[in-house]
């Protein structure tokens, strides 16, 4: 709290007023986003990560069983780990950030820094993940004839609805790290310029 002294001027009379500021509270937008990127990656690993199926599919007189799951494919292989690291992180970050701030003005600008640049880094990977699972989710939903790939969506099309669900959660988390990055960008140009 900081209090100054202001001179009134009042029909030729000065006036001394005592003035107390009361200190705002600064939004924790950034704390904000990060628990909504946590919560993102979170819900999207576990949708992905408990998502199977299994039907019996006749062929040529035969049936047998075929199951769809995230381990048969090294791209939803790395979509899973992505988004449970970019969750353990954006937890790890929460708590750090928010004792950083109570550790005092160096030691924030440092955490700050440093966050930054792993924020950087996952916001990277996340996209990558998601390029990857999308690419493989479009070859399932529509196939390729060219090199005789069957699309699989109109047979697991439980498992493909609960992965086009996690994928855009996953999206929305990488932006999420996105305006985090940006969100420190821009309080680093204020600074720099004050």
């Amino acid at each position: 709290m900081s209090t100054h002294t202001k001179t009134n001027v009042v029909d030729g009379v000065h006036t001394d007023v005592k003035v107390v500021e009361t200190p705002t509270k600064e939004i924790p937008y950034h704390l904000l986003m990060r628990f909504l990127a946590l919560s993102l990656t979170l819900v999207a690993t576990i949708v992905v990560g408990v998502d199977n199926q299994t039907k019996v599919i006749s062929y040529a007189e035969m049936n047998f069983r075929a199951s769809a799951k995230w381990e048969y494919m090294s791209a939803m292989v790395f979509f899973v780990v992505s988004n449970a690291i970019a969750c353990s992180y954006a937890a790890a970050s929460l708590v750090i950030t928010v004792m950083a701030r109570s550790g005092g003005r160096r030691k924030s600008d440092l955490t700050d820094l440093v966050i930054t640049g792993l924020d950087l880094v996952l916001m990277a990977v996340l996209f990558s993940a998601n390029g990857a699972a999308c690419a493989v989710g479009v070859i399932a939903q529509k196939g390729n004839t060219h090199v005789q790939w069957m699309k699989v969506c109109d047979v697991f099309d439980a498992y493909c609805r609960h992965m086009t669900a996690a994928l855009v959660l996953s999206i929305i988390g990488s932006s999420v790290f996105l305006l985090l990055v940006l969100h420190s960008v821009v309080k680093l140009h204020c600074r720099s310029r004050s």
